[in-house]
């Protein structure tokens, strides 16, 4: 049965803007993204919105709902609670263009600061052979949508703004995906302590909670790479292996 639901949008774009109450019936198993889409047809014909697939896999229509960093089209209804408004606004971390979307180009920007994949030679035979282990390890990485929902919360971009030393978590994982696979050669550690400041993490996890995916970003990628940074750049014994080989 369809019930009334006020739903408090922010409107504006760079030069500032506000929240709007809008009210509207929603039923059974509508989502987040069905009641804007609804507004949007209804009520409010010039809400800008981002989205494409409306099935959480093309990250397009990220979000923060009452306050947290969700994608629209997997957020169900009643998962909220409907008795109060339910608060929709662009994510905070990136600059707004207008309404709900903002702009997330400087993530593009960044990837490609990213020492790109470079196979080691091939087998006599022309192929290359990998364990299963080392296949499976980088799957993970792999489902991310590049919604830039863990870029959005994590507090060293949010808060501190720091875009021009940081890539933030979902190009960590991209790194980690590239380093981790078996057939690649490139070393990246100076540059992702340098260039890309992974020291500025300080695992808190929250880009984790946030990803749609499940990937377990802080664990699985940025642990691992603060690990391999520590290694090559700061373990006394390599220090001294690195010495005796200049040396000689």
């Amino acid at each position: 049965m369809a019930t009334q639901t006020t739903f408090r949008i922010w409107r504006g774009d760079s030069t500032g803007g506000r929240f709007e109450d809008y009210n509207t019936s929603v039923s059974e198993g509508m989502v987040v993204l069905d009641a804007v889409h609804q507004i949007q047809a209804q009520q409010a014909h010039d809400l800008a919105v981002r989205w494409n697939c409306k099935a959480g896999k093309c990250g397009s229509c990220s979000a923060e709902i009452n306050g947290n960093p969700r994608l629209m089209c997997m957020t169900r209804l009643n998962q909220l609670n409907l008795a109060q408004p339910v608060t929709i606004e662009p994510m905070r971390t990136f600059p707004p263009i207008r309404d709900l979307v903002t702009d997330v180009s400087w993530n593009y920007r960044a990837k490609k600061s990213i020492r790109q994949f470079t196979p080691r030679p091939p087998a006599a035979d022309g192929a290359w052979r990998v364990n299963q282990v080392e296949a499976e390890r980088v799957q993970e990485f792999r489902k991310c949508i590049e919604c830039f929902l863990c870029q959005d919360v994590c507090h060293v971009l949010r808060e501190h703004h720091m875009f021009d030393q940081f890539v933030g978590p979902r190009h960590l994982v991209y790194a980690a995906a590239l380093e981790m696979n078996p057939i690649d050669k490139e070393r990246r550690e100076g540059e992702l302590s340098r260039e890309h400041g992974i020291g500025f993490c300080n695992i808190t996890k929250c880009c984790t909670k946030v990803c749609p995916e499940g990937i377990t970003i802080t664990d699985n990628a940025i642990i691992p790479l603060k690990e391999r940074v520590v290694d090559q750049l700061y373990d006394p014994v390599v220090k001294v292996f690195r010495m005796i080989r200049r040396r000689d």
